[in-house]
């Protein structure tokens, strides 16, 4: 099964029934997801994998926020949160880099997602495919995930890759 099909297979079993749209090109950063979805760059739901004292963590954070990796450890009770590698992020997920989706995994995945996502009626996250998108809510991210909501963002606007 592809990561785009686990991804629809997951959205089905919580219930999800606003479809994944297919853009016609990647999406590589928030911004150029936020430009073809025609919503604030914040709204994107970025799904980036770390690694947390060697175990794989989700989190869900808002395109308009770098991840304070020193914040997650502080929280998890762990002694070091670090962006995990391709290899890292394929194993855990069954997907690539740039288009991870925060559902449709081999395993659910310990996971925090961005309270800044609450700031916005509707938010966007990858599904599986560097072009592929789905429309959710910031409750419906926590239900679907089981994560813990977290302030993880840092004041500074980047290009983080989903």
């Amino acid at each position: 099964m592809t990561a785009l099909e686990q991804v629809r297979v997951a959205l089905a079993r919580h219930g999800h029934d606003h479809g994944i749209v297919e853009l016609s090109t990647e999406v590589p950063t928030a911004a150029a997801a936020a430009e073809q979805l025609g919503c604030p760059v914040g709204a994107i739901a970025n799904s980036l994998v770390f690694e947390a004292d060697g175990d794989a963590l989700l989190v869900v954070a808002s395109g308009g926020h770098r991840v304070d990796v020193r914040k997650a450890a502080r929280h998890l009770g762990v002694r070091r949160v670090r962006r995990a590698t391709p290899e890292f992020v394929l194993a855990a997920t069954g997907q690539l880099v740039g288009g991870v989706a925060p559902v449709g995994h081999p395993a659910p995945l310990r996971t925090l997602v961005d309270t800044a996502l609450a700031d916005h009626p509707e938010v966007w996250a990858g599904a599986g495919l560097s072009h592929a998108m789905f429309r959710t809510t910031f409750a419906e991210l926590v239900a679907m995930t089981g994560g813990e909501p977290l302030a993880v963002g840092v004041d500074a606007v980047v290009d983080a890759d989903g």
